[in-house]
């Protein structure tokens, strides 16, 4: 609220020293700045998209949360090793390619402050419906969200402190730990309640599953496209922070997917921790910069963090589709050695028996 109100005063100031007059709608004008009353419109816009979102997110992970068996659960919680691959993908990886890419492009320190916030956020959970989709782990693919979310509490104060110690005072950036707790609340309820439901009805479960994983395709889709509406006016921006936003998802997907197959981990876990490394919980990261940063700080690069959510998710599509043409072209040669095998089969039993070979077979 109070960002909204500094950033209209702040407009409305450049319109004045531009203009004769101040806007007739202005509730304070003084000559050389204006006050403007609230978007009442795009307020009430923004927060019931929120609601909706927030609600079919809920859905979404209730859904995700069916594919999960609680015995697999436990054990990834109670033999960690995959999480642990996961934690040093999430908080020692990203925020050091951060910290690379921002000294590498030479950056203003106000901006590579922010990339660097987006390093140190935990994952979001757009990655458990790709994982689902590129048949990964779903039990791993939960906890590393759940535990990364948690642990971020933590993890996050610490990886700033160390990084942006160069260019600002870590002091100055505000975390909103109510914001991280209600992105855990809203992962573990829905999360808790399908597992739940698959234990008891797992024939339900199933028909659940497969709904909610194109309700959270579109979800997904949706998100992106609803920011862009919502920051419009935000688009221009250093051409630095267009390639950094470019390069910092496809780095994230890579080396976790490396670092998880150098760990030992089979290759349905590799994708599943490449995942949960590239796709960052943006919408934390935009909370944090409008809390921590004036109105013409934003300027400079408030849109950074829905750049990212925009590649991160076009290098999950292409992993995707990628993934899909492997599988497709994969069970077909399966299937066309199989129909050989059995065509050599039928032969050497047609010539022991001396019987017809027909022209299928030959």
């Amino acid at each position: 609220m109070q960002t909204n109100f500094l950033s209209q005063q702040f407009n409305a100031g450049f319109l004045a020293e531009n203009s004769t007059a101040c806007p007739a709608n202005a509730t304070i004008c003084d000559g050389t700045s204006c006050v403007l009353p609230e978007d009442n419109f795009n307020q009430t816009l923004s927060v019931v998209l929120s609601t909706v979102l927030t609600i079919m997110l809920a859905l979404v992970m209730f859904s995700m949360g069916c594919n999960v068996e609680l015995k697999n659960f436990l054990g990834h919680i109670k033999r960690p090793w995959g999480i642990f691959v996961g934690f040093l993908c999430q908080f020692g990886i990203m925020p050091l390619t951060a910290f690379l890419l921002s000294l590498a492009f030479n950056i203003l320190p106000i901006q590579a402050v922010v990339v660097l916030i987006m390093g140190c956020c935990p994952g979001g959970t757009a990655s458990n419906v790709i994982a689902y989709w590129v048949d990964g782990d779903m039990d791993l693919s939960i906890s590393m969200t759940t535990c990364s979310t948690l642990l971020a509490m933590g993890m996050m104060p610490l990886c700033l402190f160390i990084y942006t110690k160069m260019w600002t005072d870590s002091d100055a950036i505000v975390l909103p730990y109510d914001s991280i707790g209600i992105s855990l609340v809203a992962l573990v309820i829905p999360v808790s309640i399908g597992i739940f439901v698959n234990h008891k009805w797992p024939s339900k479960a199933k028909i659940i599953l497969k709904v909610g994983s194109i309700v959270g395709a579109v979800l997904i889709v949706l998100i992106a496209v609803v920011g862009g509406i919502l920051y419009k006016g935000s688009w221009i921006i250093s051409p630095k922070l267009w390639i950094i936003g470019t390069i910092f998802p496809a780095a994230g997907y890579t080396l976790g997917f490396f670092l998880a197959r150098v760990a030992g981990l089979s290759w349905h876990r590799c994708r599943t921790v490449s995942l949960e490394t590239g796709m960052q919980n943006t919408q934390l990261c935009s909370t944090i910069v409008q809390l921590s940063f004036t109105p013409e700080q934003l300027e400079l690069m408030f849109t950074f963090p829905l750049i990212y959510s925009i590649f991160q998710l076009l290098f999950a599509l292409l992993i995707l589709g990628g993934y899909r043409l492997y599988r497709r072209h994969r069970v077909k040669t399966k299937t066309d050695v199989e129909k050989t095998e059995q065509k050599e089969d039928s032969k050497s039993n047609v010539k022991i028996n001396g019987g017809f070979v027909s022209d299928e077979m030959k």
